[in-house]
């Protein structure tokens, strides 16, 4: 810990970054570019496009005990994450973004100014547990069930009619989105991150370890996530006309 920062939150957050910046580039030079379009459905990339999500949420709520202005900070990202939405439309309708990871931390920095003082009367082992319960209960909600394998149940079709409710997780038919990260599941693994932090082995553990400074990299990660797809798309088409010329 230095200051108000973290080290091993600034560093989970740059590798984060960083291998979000690869994915993308994959997929654009794959699927966009190449035309595969089951490059994504493969386990090993599946794997790695999940591992990118939960670590940047859960580290996204763990630095949930760092700031002081979650409403002006859920509204950057809402804005921000509305821009992406605006520009995917236009540029691109069949990649259209909606609800995707910016606006779900977004409306999540806006919860937790809500729920903070209820959510740190609770024992952080017992909300740890809590939250994580209830991802896994709502990790399917948007296909269309609730709870878990052998002990699930079907919520009502009429869930699944409204346009509002595709922020909560239940997609009308017809939604498509390439970026969508509902409320539900996956506030409550942002949850999980802000208990995560709250246990003493974790938040003093990672303070004693010898950790580069990626400070830097970590404070821009916002505008890297808005920057760094056109740029990859750029490269990539790039690189594939320069191998067509050789």
């Amino acid at each position: 810990m230095s200051g108000s920062r973290s080290r091993a939150l600034d560093l989970a957050r740059a590798l984060v970054i960083l291998s979000m910046v690869a994915y993308h580039f994959s997929y654009d030079w794959f699927v966009v570019l190449g035309g595969d379009g089951g490059w994504p459905g493969r386990w090993y990339i599946h794997l790695w496009q999940q591992s990118i999500c939960w670590t940047f949420i859960l580290v996204s709520g763990a630095c949930g005990h760092f700031g002081r202005h979650n409403l002006k900070k859920g509204l950057i990202l809402n804005l921000c994450g509305l821009l992406i939405t605006a520009v995917t439309v236009v540029a691109l309708p069949s990649q259209a973004v909606w609800f995707g990871v910016l606006n779900l931390l977004g409306c999540s920095a806006w919860l937790l100014a809500a729920l903070r003082p209820a959510l740190d009367r609770c024992p952080p082992l017992a909300g740890l547990a809590a939250a994580f319960l209830l991802f896994t209960a709502t990790y399917h909600l948007q296909s269309g069930w609730l709870g878990w394998p052998g002990l699930g149940v079907q919520p009502p079709s009429q869930w699944y009619q409204s346009p509002v409710l595709v922020i909560l997780g239940m997609p009308f038919s017809g939604f498509v989105s390439s970026d969508y990260f509902p409320l539900l599941p996956w506030f409550c693994l942002f949850c999980c991150g802000y208990f995560l932090w709250k246990l003493p082995a974790v938040r003093q553990g990672s303070g004693r370890l010898p950790l580069p400074d990626a400070g830097w990299l970590s404070r821009r990660s916002l505008w890297i996530y808005l920057a760094h797809q056109p740029v990859c798309m750029g490269l990539a088409w790039l690189l594939r006309a320069l191998a067509a010329g050789i």
